[in-house]
């Protein structure tokens, strides 16, 4: 049925329309069960009201004629309404704003349940979830979380450019290797001694001492032991200085036992051993023999001499410059220790960085009393190399070679 809102009695009675020769609705007297409410709503409607109502608005009259009644559609007598729904209708307050559909009109979800009743038919529609805050994690506390929040940010980790890195590592050399030994000018026999083993990187010249043929055999026999001793040890994992200091350990051995020998009481001997330890270079030392440094034309002594000479200026009595005018009333040979002339032994080590073009000199005494430091620098900058050791003993033997002159030599250049 149309929800349009019907006129009163009275307007029904003033309007003729040719609908009036349908069957008039039917107005029901107001149930028992009619809610006072509306009875009240019914009394409060004026007639300004429905004279408002489109419904209530005056058809126009126009004669009935046989071209008017055959225009006329053909209309479905409604049914009638039951006494329920023509009170309902006729109760109903055309002011009323007119409901909504069922979509936008449906109660809220708190609503619902204050109007199911309890029969059976009514549907409890359960009420909307409420939207709540995602929990915290469950291993944070707020107050954990809060100082995270006000704690500053983690600084920004370097850029690639900003670290770092380590030094490449230096290039390896190539090693020249130049040796020479004389008796000098006095002497009939040569107790300096060397060996070497470029391979494996062991260099070693010792000065022998004892009178007669002992001071040979003490520079020899020390040279061997020294050598072999080192090379055992090669792939024994021990550090270079460590082999080193045991091959220096084990002339000393060798030597002191076959100085027990009576004929052979009392020899020994210095001893100056380098061995490569990559691009640096170890030196052992016992006696007066030396190692020098040769870079950019200058000369500088690597090591200290364990001699008579060496104490007097140790204590002051001499200077490196005077030394070697000095009158030591026979002690010029005298050193304070050496190789084979106790069951034990203390040498000192130095080390070396080595470099392109660098030189290192391994000499006896019989060099280094007629020599300073920068004649030496001055022979071997202006000598070829392969002639330098020659040109060096040639000096040396112009001022006296009293005693045996050994020079060993080793250049160092880029592979």
């Amino acid at each position: 049925m149309s929800e349009a809102s019907l006129p009163g009695p009275e307007s029904i009675d003033s309007v003729n329309s040719p609908l009036q020769s349908q069957s008039p609705v039917a107005f029901a007297e107001p149930s028992e069960s009619q809610p006072e409410a509306s009875a009240a709503a019914q009394s409060e409607v004026q007639p300004d009201e429905l004279e408002e109502s489109p419904a209530a608005a005056p058809a126009e009259t126009a004669e009935p004629d046989s071209a008017a009644d055959a225009e006329l559609p053909e209309i479905t007598p409604e049914p009638e309404a039951s006494d329920e729904t023509a009170s309902d209708l006729d109760l109903r307050d055309d002011s009323a704003p007119e409901p909504e559909s069922i979509e936008e009109a449906a109660p809220e979800p708190e609503l619902v349940a204050d109007l199911a009743t309890d029969s059976e038919s009514a549907v409890e529609t359960p009420p909307e979830p409420e939207l709540a805050a995602p929990p915290l994690h469950p291993t944070l506390e707020l107050s954990v979380l809060e100082q995270l929040l006000e704690a500053p940010p983690p600084p920004l980790a370097p850029r690639a450019a900003e670290v770092t890195l380590p030094p490449a590592a230096p290039a390896p050399l190539r090693i020249l290797v130049s040796a020479l030994t004389d008796m000098g000018c006095v002497r009939t026999n040569n107790e300096d001694y060397f060996g070497y083993h470029d391979g494996h990187g062991i260099f070693v010249v010792c000065d022998g001492m004892g009178g007669m043929a002992s001071g040979e055999v003490a520079s020899s026999r020390a040279v061997t032991a020294l050598i072999t001793s080192f090379l055992e040890t090669a792939y024994s994992g021990n550090s270079v200085s460590a082999r080193l200091l045991h091959a220096i350990q084990e002339a000393n051995r060798d030597v002191w036992e076959y100085g027990q020998i009576p004929q052979h009481k009392g020899m020994g001997t210095t001893a100056v051993a380098a061995a490569l330890d990559g691009n640096k270079l170890i030196v052992g030392n016992v006696g007066d023999s030396r190692a020098y440094v040769l870079r950019n034309e200058q000369c500088a002594q690597l090591t200290v001499d364990h001699s008579y000479l060496n104490e007097l200026i140790r204590n002051g009595t001499l200077t490196v410059e005077n030394a070697h005018n000095a009158d030591l009333q026979g002690m010029e040979s005298v050193i304070c220790r050496a190789v084979g002339v106790a069951p034990e032994i203390n040498p000192d080590f130095y080390a070396v960085d080595l470099e392109p073009g660098m030189t290192i000199l391994i000499t006896t005494d019989g060099l280094t009393r007629y020599l300073l430091q920068d004649e030496i620098a001055t022979v071997i900058g202006t000598t070829p190399f392969e002639s330098a050791c020659a040109s060096l003993i040639a000096i040396a033997k112009q001022r006296g070679g009293v005693d045996n002159i050994t020079c060993l030599l080793l250049q160092f250049q880029t592979a």
